[in-house]
């Protein structure tokens, strides 16, 4: 059972441990607008944490393909309501941003980690290593906007595996208490490059960070399976999640906490995961 100290407070994960996805917009992909008012979003944090999430991760803007940034302000007024009423020593809170701004909000109301889907912005780098935060380094090919026009890789294993590599140093050097990357699924993929990262995920293991999986709802499952709502799309969820801990990822990043929990559990009873 590890225990780190992030932004100053003493926490410990159990792995695998389910981060709990709290979407405070009007147009996520999944559930936009469903949690717009402040109290609703504490209400859902609070219900996910009971459900077994050891991690809430609040995001004020969607990045689902097609998507529009928002200024800063408009997602601190999402954000900052919210989170400043959660407990800060019951679970974790990460903070789905991309803005330095917003980040800093963040971490001095209290949340434990930044979850960067830019691919690892200096300024968010160093505001995890000011605050002592842990932080998440996802990659991504383009912008939220364009990311699903016509991802092409060389070699998608090669090359998102060398994203990482070329950072690694820098990594090391900041010395934050706990890194994870997360290979992106979604974020400037295709079902095959998706499919190809997932059946491959322990070729990201690596001392310097854990693995964080994203994959729960999304559209990867409509093309497979024929699941064109996203709530239709929790058997493939969790599926792959349940794959993806066999190869040694640590956190999945999951809608349906209470499913994907019990999951879990019986697989681990079952001795199908560790």
């Amino acid at each position: 059972m590890p225990s780190y100290i992030l932004n100053d407070h003493s926490v410990e994960l159990h792995y695998p441990a389910v981060m709990g996805i709290l979407n405070l917009t009007p147009d996520s992909f999944s559930d936009g607008g469903k949690f717009l008012e402040p109290a609703i979003g504490v209400d859902r944090a609070l219900q996910m944490h009971s459900e077994g999430a050891q991690i809430i991760d609040i995001g004020g803007e969607s990045t689902r393909p097609g998507s529009e940034p928002v200024c800063e302000q408009e997602e601190l007024s999402r954000v900052l309501p919210v989170l400043e009423q959660l407990p800060k020593d019951q679970f974790l809170i990460s903070l789905d941003t991309t803005k330095p701004a917003v980040a800093q909000a963040g971490l001095q109301a209290g949340a434990h980690m930044i979850n960067d889907i830019s691919g690892g912005k200096d300024e968010l780098l160093d505001l995890a290593k000011k605050h002592k935060a842990g932080y998440i380094l996802m990659h991504c090919q383009g912008a939220p906007k364009n990311m699903q026009d016509a991802p092409i890789y060389d070699d998608v294993l090669a090359d998102v595996r060398s994203f990482f590599d070329q950072k690694k140093e820098h990594l090391i050097k900041l010395g934050l208490p706990r890194i994870w990357i997360d290979p992106g699924i979604g974020f400037g993929k295709s079902l095959e490059h998706n499919l190809s990262l997932m059946k491959n995920l322990s070729y990201f293991r690596d001392e310097a960070w854990g693995l964080l999986l994203g994959s729960s709802r999304k559209s990867w499952i409509d093309h497979l399976c024929d699941a064109p709502t996203p709530e239709s799309r929790l058997g493939g969820s969790i599926a792959s999640a349940l794959a993806s801990l066999r190869q040694g990822v640590e956190i999945i990043r999951a809608h349906d906490v209470q499913e994907t929990t019990q999951a879990i559990k019986v697989a681990k009873e079952l001795a199908l995961i560790e």
